[in-house]
């Protein structure tokens, strides 16, 4: 049972970075990558280069994970 809940997990994790993958290739069509989806402001090449389907700049993601926080409590 661990190995095929392991496995399912992988499988998840993997379904979900091929979409991400995809939604930033759609952006790169769209003339829209490097660019925050929330305030618009370029993204850092430094975030870019760490996590290249990054959708935020840091700020952005920073206040979102703050968000994220207080409504778990």
């Amino acid at each position: 049972e661990t190995d095929i809940a392991l496995e399912l997990r992988n499988r998840d994790r993997e379904r979900k970075l091929i979409k991400k993958i995809d939604e930033t290739l759609g952006r790169i069509d769209g003339d829209e990558y490097g660019f925050c989806d929330s305030c618009g402001v370029e993204i850092g090449l430094k975030r870019l280069e760490a996590r290249p389907t990054a959708p935020l700049c840091i700020d952005c993601k920073t206040l979102e994970e703050v968000r994220e926080k207080q409504v778990a409590k």
